[in-house]
């Protein structure tokens, strides 16, 4: 019998028709999946933390999966900041990756000397899996891959007559299999009934949309580089001097420069439109800081990510009220100290090209 698993569908932002009916045909079609039960919540980056939304998710203490429009690793630090947890479950229906980027990827050096905050934070006993509705338009997919986790969790039944060969049936129990005499037994000639759709749990809430960061601590090293940037008095420190996203409200909306300087890109904005700011998994794995198009003639459409970063932040000190800082205030001493050293081969080759007229 498979193991009883739920399953919340995180709805869009917006109404757009077509989303809408992904979620709906989902939704429908696990409605008859037997074990399953869905819940349907407003968009999980817009829930408030003492809201019905998050509430209804804390009061989930088993294995389940998160179906959103948002990045997997952006919905599993979304959760997390809201005190819901557990190890992360694998999921086969991903975005896909190049093949070239992987291999790049898997090159790099891992910076196993450092220590990561999640290092030092007990996990609840169980698997939370989140799937990115963009992945695919396929609802059988989304079905297909529910329905093996769901079996990838549930649990072996053993025969209770022991580990061996089971023991031979009485007479009597042939006899009262040959002729059942309790209420359900299927009559001769009988036809089983069509399995009835459980109505999924709706919780509705009156989310607006937010803007705030979401901390990775699978990659936070707790350098505090981004308490020191931020001047709007989002972030904050717990009992046990861990940073953390204190006054999410706080956050200028649409600004995302703490997460330009964050040296382990370790800060999410799950609504920016760059992926790798919003929590993609093709850069999770590196600290790769170069964009290569640039090498290969594509215009430079920004400056590099410190100085795009303090233009940001002093957008958002001007539209405050406030008086702009510059590099003055909060710059990563790993930054202000790089034009002090002697350039390398890799800076004389970038020089280089960016000479050539291409």
């Amino acid at each position: 019998m498979p193991k009883r698993l739920t399953v919340v569908v995180s709805q869009g932002q917006s109404n757009n028709p077509a989303k809408r009916k992904l979620e709906e045909d989902i939704v429908a079609s696990l409605l008859f999946e037997p074990g399953i039960e869905v819940t349907i919540v407003p968009h999980l980056y817009d829930l408030k933390a003492d809201g019905p939304g998050i509430m209804g998710l804390q009061a989930i203490t088993t294995d389940f999966v998160v179906i959103s429009w948002l990045y997997e690793r952006a919905t599993r630090w979304t959760l997390d900041r809201n005190n819901i947890r557990g190890k992360e479950g694998t999921t086969l229906l991903v975005h896909e990756t190049d093949e070239d980027e992987d291999d790049l990827l898997d090159d790099e050096p891992a910076d196993e000397d450092k220590l990561r905050v999640i290092e030092n934070r007990p996990l609840p006993n169980r698997f939370i899996y989140c799937i990115d509705l963009r992945v695919s338009n396929n609802v059988e997919e989304f079905v297909d891959e529910v329905k093996r986790i769901q079996k990838e969790i549930s649990t072996q039944v053993v025969q209770l007559g022991g580990l061996g060969v089971a023991p031979s049936p009485t007479p009597q129990q042939l006899a009262r299999v040959a002729n059942p005499t309790n209420d359900t037994a299927l009559k001769e000639g009988g036809e089983l009934e069509a399995p009835k759709a459980i109505e999924p749990l709706r919780i509705e809430e009156d989310a607006t949309r937010r803007w705030y960061p979401v901390i990775d601590y699978s990659r936070c090293t707790n350098c505090m580089e981004c308490i020191d940037f931020c001047l709007f008095g989002v972030y904050g420190v717990d009992g046990v001097e861990t940073i953390l996203v204190e006054m999410p409200d706080n956050c200028r909306k649409g600004c995302p420069a703490c997460s330009r300087v964050c040296p382990e890109n370790a800060i999410i904005f799950p609504q920016h439109k760059t992926p790798t700011i919003a929590g993609s998994d093709e850069v999770a794995g590196g600290g790769l800081k170069i964009d290569l198009s640039q090498l290969f003639g594509k215009p430079q459409e920004d400056e590099k990510s410190l100085d795009t970063a303090v233009r940001e932040r002093d957008e958002q000190l001007l539209l405050a009220g406030r008086e702009a800082v510059g590099e003055a205030v909060g710059v990563p001493k790993r930054q202000a100290e790089k034009d002090d050293r002697a350039k390398d081969e890799l800076d004389d080759l970038i020089d280089a090209v960016d000479e050539l007229d291409i």
